[in-house]
């Protein structure tokens, strides 16, 4: 059947699709509320990038109907899982987590593992740090001593007395149940404290903790009594360590999210009575410009399969095309249900920062691609900024006025490239008109010798600089073709041309940085320079007094000496061999006079 007739013959219900090439490669597996508008959706709109390369390639397709869009999201996730296509979005890593397994066993043993066996054994996690998985161990073994071995100790062979203790018995890390030391009653009570402890209801561990220390108090066997204190006091600390929010808040699943360009960034938190008993963060690629509510919207299925969760509520940022059989989903806006959902956001955040960090480092070139392509979308660029000059002028009340362009390719300064403009038409400290003479200057000259024009404009100033600039633009014909903005101080406002209102990014931004970091570069290029100029000629206009000496022993004295104070101080045979004899007479009978 062809493409164009199985496009036709869609049916109006929910399912799956799947795309595949010329030899039958799977493309893409996607879900739909409704299979004929959907697919319709990819050949009727115009697209761009990877969605366009993606349409291209598409010569048959296969659908599946289900019952509902939530089957439809499973079936989804599972073939995705199962044929990796090219245009998905994946989980980042597809590791095994550890789990804590509780054995189905005569007297139970308690253990991590990565393997999950269907023995009726119950497995708990996973857990996405294994440091996390241990710590909780060692305190449910510093509190519950429990066999370590792997004997099997049915009841029968037991007392026959096959087994003896070994040394966990004598060191007090097992009670014997071997040799019938402890019974499996007493034993199968430890173990369904130590499955509370686990789940996170740490509430009746602690209270059977209590009554077995009260017990042993009225029976005045005050040894065993101050044990069961200090295992109380471990739990208690535990349990404070724990609480970040709410006990009120039990059985929740709250997911954050944060995205740049590239990639979109997921945290997950499992709440049990007040305390984040799970957390996992992942990295996902984008692939076809997803938005970060579709992504949202996959990342809730598959990692709450990951980590078997069965919460009937979940805590997101803001609403997703999705339904759960059973289970609700809210949006927190105030008090603990958002705090708890700021904070997972904020760990999707710093795991995002750690990510770039590391990009950097390995591969700075798709760290530099990242970063353009944000700026150009946070700025509303025509195209990536690859080339961005920026300007700032430099004057103290108005003397020796001067105009400092830094370039910037790819986000990194261009040091070789850097101009500094003496102002030539401007009287007294006037930085609109400083500012409207250099850019003229700067781009007239990059127009007749046909230079590469930048992508950006930055400005160090507000509205009045950047309104200066922009009239020279209009004058070279530029205006409109080369993107210009100013940047105030105070606030870090950018401000764009024939707009009274300031654009605010997130102080953490990288665009936001690039600009500082631009902007604070042309103002130290443009002080150095100035602060060059004034001292040069500071040393110039006082040689220049002394009757008899021109120019050009001026020069060969200030190459030589550097400064005037030096020459002041320097041998008068130095001198001489430099200028001779008649010209080192004057300088040295001026100095002398002028002391």
């Amino acid at each position: 059947m062809s493409l164009e007739l199985q496009l036709k013959t869609l049916p109006n219900k929910p399912g799956i699709y799947q795309f595949f090439d010329e030899n039958q490669k799977i493309l893409y597996v996607g879900k739909a509320k409704n299979l004929k508008k959907r697919v319709s959706s990819y050949f009727n709109k115009e697209h761009v990038g990877k969605t366009k390369v993606l349409v291209s390639k598409i010569k048959n397709l296969k659908i599946t109907i289900v019952d509902t869009e939530y089957d439809a999201l499973l079936l989804e996730n599972n073939l995705i899982k199962e044929f990796q296509p090219r245009y998905n979005i994946r989980l980042k890593d597809d590791k095994t987590y550890p789990c804590i397994c509780i054995k189905n066993e005569p007297f139970p043993r308690v253990f991590l593992t990565r393997k999950l066996i269907k023995d009726g054994s119950e497995y708990y996690g996973p857990y996405s740090s294994v440091v996390v998985a241990k710590a909780l161990l060692e305190l449910i073994k510093s509190i519950y001593p429990l066999r370590s071995c792997n004997l099997d100790l049915t009841q029968e062979k037991i007392e026959s007395h096959k087994f003896s203790v070994c040394l966990e018995y004598h060191i007090h890390n097992c009670l014997g149940p071997c040799e019938e030391y402890q019974t499996l009653e007493d034993y199968l009570e430890n173990i369904k404290e130590i499955r509370d402890i686990i789940k996170g209801n740490i509430s009746e561990p602690l209270a059977s903790l209590r009554k077995k220390m009260m017990q042993y108090s009225d029976k005045m066997e005050y040894e065993k009594a101050q044990q069961i204190k200090e295992k109380l006091d471990i739990l208690e600390k535990y349990q404070a360590k724990s609480t970040v929010i709410s006990p009120t808040i039990s059985n929740v699943d709250v997911f954050g999210i944060t995205s740049d360009e590239s990639a979109a960034y997921v945290n997950y938190f499992k709440i049990v009575k007040g305390r984040i008993i799970q957390s996992y963060t992942t990295e996902i690629k984008k692939q076809l410009d997803e938005t970060d509510e579709e992504i949202l919207q996959k990342s809730i299925i598959e990692i709450r399969e990951k980590f078997n969760s069965v919460s009937r509520i979940i805590y997101i940022p803001f609403p997703v095309d999705l339904k759960i059989p059973d289970v609700k989903l809210y949006i927190p806006k105030i008090g603990d249900k958002k705090k708890i959902l700021d904070l997972s956001e904020r760990n999707a955040k710093e795991y995002r920062l750690e990510m770039l960090k590391q990009v950097k480092i390995v591969d700075p070139e798709r760290h530099s691609k990242r970063i353009m392509a944000e700026m150009k979308t946070l700025l509303h660029l025509p195209e990536e900024p690859r080339l961005i000059e920026g300007f700032d002028n430099s004057n103290i009340q108005g003397t020796n006025p001067v105009s400092a362009c830094v370039v910037f390719r790819n986000g990194r300064p261009s040091k070789k490239e850097y101009r500094i403009f003496n102002v030539k038409t401007v009287e007294g400290p006037n930085d609109f008109a400083t500012m409207e003479e250099v850019i003229y200057r700067r781009y007239k000259r990059q127009l007749e010798e046909n230079n590469e024009l930048p992508q950006l404009i930055l400005i160090d100033g507000g509205k009045g600089q950047l309104s200066s600039a922009y009239k020279s633009l209009e004058l070279l014909g530029l205006a409109g073709k080369i993107p210009i903005i100013g940047i105030a101080k105070r606030l870090e406002e950018l401000y764009f041309p024939h707009d009274s209102i300031p654009l605010y990014l997130d102080k953490t931004s990288e665009t936001l940085k690039v600009l500082q970091k631009v902007r604070d570069e042309a103002h130290r290029y443009g002080i150095t320079r100035h602060r060059n100029k004034r001292s040069k000629k500071t040393f110039t206009t006082e040689l220049e007094t002394i009757p008899g000496i021109g120019k050009k022993t001026i020069e060969i004295l200030l190459n030589h000496f550097k400064s005037v104070s030096a020459i002041r101080q320097a041998n008068e045979d130095e001198i001489q061999k430099l200028i001779g004899d008649k010209r080192t007479s004057i300088i040295v009978n001026y100095f002398k006079t002028d002391k």
